[in-house]
């Protein structure tokens, strides 16, 4: 993983200083690329361990078409929670104690984090036993599965992206349309968070299948690990539907930054030595996408150095 390890050491020597929604604050480039070699080994970060529970629950969960937090979290997956929980701190129903801007002042007070973790733990146990409050306030409107798997046409039908891609490719490798978008300028609105991950396009070429990603935003200490397992993870999904092998991941990114509360993890990170990547093993028994349970996907080998916490700027 020497490509992020790179790119992290050009944001830090490169990198501008901008402000940002949440008041962070980042250094940042604009348009930047990484591509892996998925057969040389599966692109999970090595130098600090990166949870690949998340990432296959997550990927399951945009695949299956959700947008409800309460299944993430029933699969004790937490990365979708701020956005859900900013939704109900802001509402009428809310009356705990004030959370503005809850994010930075938890990463700067340590008293008020305690007071954020304990109305987070409130809001997941509603989430998961209160089927109407899950309603209400664990949707997270027309993210990333609803316009992967029902992109609204205008007959008032709904258009599946990603049944549409891996149907093509079966019948028409050699297409230059094998193209999802999940920025939908008509719904990016009503989203409690528009797509980071934007826009993906998949080439075949010498019976491999290959896909490359563009990233109009990339959280690169939190985010980008995710997102190159998550996408890696959907390439060799694919492939294997199709009966292809794979070939390259291809990660183009927009406005990469650094959080300014970010700066210390990096440099722990940057100090230590890439181990080797580990494998990815997937069911035998499952031959559709849709199929997939989180125990048909397993990763082996991995030996990475420890986790390194980061506050999350929401």
């Amino acid at each position: 993983m020497e490509q992020y390890l790179t790119l992290c050491k050009h944001i830090m020597e490169n990198g501008t200083e901008k402000g940002d929604r949440t008041g962070t604050g980042t250094k940042s480039v604009f348009g930047y690329q990484m591509r892996f070699d998925l057969a040389a080994g599966f692109p999970l970060l090595t130098t600090k361990k990166t949870a690949f529970r998340l990432v296959v629950s997550e990927l399951l969960w945009f695949i299956k078409g959700d947008t409800n937090v309460k299944t993430l979290i029933e699969a004790n997956n937490h990365i979708w929670d701020e956005w859900a929980f900013e939704k109900w701190v802001e509402s009428d129903s809310y009356t705990g104690p004030d959370m503005t801007n809850f994010g930075v002042r938890a990463a700067k007070d340590p008293d008020f984090k305690a007071i954020v973790d304990e109305q987070m733990k409130i809001f997941c146990t509603k989430i998961v036993e209160d089927e109407q409050f899950a309603e209400k306030f664990g949707d997270l409107g027309p993210v990333y599965g609803r316009q992967w798997r029902s992109w609204p046409a205008k007959n008032g039908e709904t258009i599946d992206q990603l049944q549409t891609v891996i149907e093509q490719i079966k019948v028409n490798p050699d297409s230059r349309r094998h193209i999802i978008t999940a920025w939908n300028p008509a719904e990016v609105e009503e989203m409690a968070l528009p797509p980071c991950h934007a826009f993906m396009q998949f080439y075949v070429a010498n019976g491999k299948l290959s896909c490359q990603l563009y990233q109009r935003s990339a959280d690169v200490f939190l985010g980008v690990p995710f997102n190159i397992a998550s996408y890696a993870l959907l390439t060799h999904l694919i492939a294997k539907e199709c009966g292809l092998e794979v070939g390259e991941f291809v990660h183009t990114l927009g406005d990469a930054h650094l959080y300014a509360n970010h700066m210390e993890q990096v440099e722990t990170q940057l100090a230590r030595t890439p181990r080797s990547l580990p494998r990815l093993s997937l069911s035998d028994e499952k031959e559709s996408i849709y199929d997939y349970e989180i125990e048909d996907i397993k990763i082996e080998g991995y030996d990475p150095h420890p986790r390194i916490k980061a506050p999350i700027a929401v």
